[in-house]
């Protein structure tokens, strides 16, 4: 039998091909370890994680006080599930609720399950605050968004991908343009609408960043319309944009906020719902809940998460990195081969000069691999590049060199 740790990469992707599900395209790299902004493979080759496991590690791989947290609570205790009550689920709530500004907080688990819960409250406070018709209830949501793969998610999808076969739908959503306030006022025109839920910045449609102003505007309609604003932050969330929230560029405050991924430094999965008494007291004893939501291992992971984020200024740093980022790209972006470079802070993409249906930006990303660099195509022909936070100067363009180099092999 092979030892767990004495696999090669061609015996790691074999056996995943042999027994896993074919649900994933993932580039052919075999990782074993991380730190920091590097990865690992299991022939020893090192990389720069230019993908932070979709923005959950913030931190960095590995953060030596987020495992130091992970282990001394798991020593003691795991889970006690919500039946009783544990002595850091309180503590973990009152920290949360006090760093973004919440009265409310509901610990769950996937980034899926955040956005599900976040979807049955804005439909309870519609039917219970809002007295919408019962089961009439309305959350409108933008073209191109990604919110997850549940069921329910999907049926809010326009992801042909994510909807095929998986029919019937979740009924209850308006579908608008993206970046479009005229589109969401007529939308919000329905007294039925409960919410609006919305990324700041698109992250898995490949970093679109709406107009300056969209947002703001978005809020005061829904406040017009008496709608929930639901922020959906969890790629965008935690310092990644270069500031704690997306939605402080514009100096927003959602109704609800939704996080997750970085919340506990990509050490396990943890996600959070964050409002105010008006919205989360609608929910009584038994009408939501999760076996693992709110476990004690969790809570303490995510606080050390959160405090590494204000102790080590990763926002603040993610937004100088992301200048520097945002230059070296836009220097390269003036040729015909990339033809747009677009993101904030330490999230951005560049948009390859080819068809969707085109493998130039998968080949692109075989080849940053072969250079040092760790980075995947989304939509085809575009490439999301997004580091740990905790990248340095030297660092930032040293991974530049790599980008450059590489794209001006293709662009040759």
């Amino acid at each position: 039998m092979i030892g767990i740790n004495q696999l090669s990469s061609h015996q790691a992707i074999d056996l995943e091909n042999m027994y896993g599900a074919f649900n994933y395209h993932p580039l052919p790299v075999v990782l074993t370890r991380g730190e920091g902004v590097f990865l690992w493979d299991v022939d020893g080759n090192k990389y720069y994680d230019f993908l932070s496991a979709y923005s959950a590690v913030n931190q960095g791989h590995c953060h030596p006080r987020i495992i130091r947290a992970l282990t001394a609570q798991a020593g003691e205790l795991t889970l006690t599930s919500r039946a009783f009550y544990n002595d850091k689920l309180g503590i973990a709530e009152k920290f949360v609720c006090e760093y973004f500004g919440y009265s409310r907080a509901l610990f769950m688990n996937s980034g899926a399950e955040a956005d599900e819960t976040a979807i049955k409250l804005a439909r309870k406070w519609g039917y219970r605050v809002k007295d919408i018709p019962a089961n009439e209830a309305v959350i409108v949501v933008a073209e191109n968004n990604f919110h997850g793969r549940t069921i329910t998610i999907i049926s809010a999808s326009t992801d042909p991908v994510a909807r095929r076969d998986y029919g019937p739908f979740t009924p209850g959503f308006e579908v608008i343009p993206y970046n479009d306030t005229t589109a969401l006022e007529e939308a919000l025109r329905n007294p039925n609408v409960c919410g609006f839920l919305i990324e700041p910045i698109q992250g898995e449609a490949g970093v679109n960043v709406p107009d300056d102003g969209y947002l703001k505007t978005s809020a005061e309609l829904c406040k017009k319309y008496n709608v929930l604003l639901m922020m959906d932050e969890i790629q965008t969330g935690i310092g990644r944009t270069g500031k704690m929230l997306a939605c402080d560029y514009e100096n927003v405050k959602p109704d609800m906020l939704i996080l997750g991924k970085a919340l506990s430094g990509g050490v396990l999965p943890v996600s959070l719902v964050l409002t105010d008494d008006e919205v989360m007291l609608t929910l009584k004893p038994g009408e939501h809940g999760s076996t693992y939501g709110g476990n004690p291992l969790a809570c303490v992971v995510s606080m050390e998460a959160l405090q590494v984020i204000l102790d080590e200024n990763l926002t603040e740093n993610a937004a100088k990195m992301g200048v520097i980022f945002h230059e070296r790209m836009s220097n390269i972006a003036d040729t015909d081969f990339v033809v747009q470079v677009r993101g904030k802070g330490l999230l951005n993409a560049i948009v390859i000069n080819d068809s969707p249906e085109s493998e130039t930006a998968w080949n692109i990303c075989l080849t940053l691999r072969e250079n040092g660099l760790l980075a995947k195509p989304t939509h085809g022909n575009i490439i999301r590049f997004a580091p740990p936070l905790v990248i340095t100067e030297e660092q930032i363009h040293a991974c530049c060199d790599i980008i450059d180099k590489t794209l001006n092999k293709f662009n040759a």
